[in-house]
């Protein structure tokens, strides 16, 4: 089975650096409250890393629904 991450944004990104709202935009992430579902990948992972202060994540089993 595959391994998926369901991502939100919580926190707003206004003041925050370019890479920060390049990372969120690159996942799909451009409103408050908006959620994702993103393969658990190593690249993806360490993109939530880059904005963990923003975000919310949680890791789903299967495929998600």
């Amino acid at each position: 089975m595959e391994k998926k991450l369901k991502v939100t944004l919580v926190k707003s990104y206004i003041g925050r650096p370019q890479k920060q709202r390049n990372v969120l935009r690159g996942m799909g992430l451009e409103k408050l409250n908006r959620t994702v579902l993103l393969k658990d990948t190593p690249e993806i992972r360490g993109m939530v890393q880059k904005v963990c202060h923003l975000v919310s994540v949680e890791e789903l089993e299967g495929n998600g629904i």
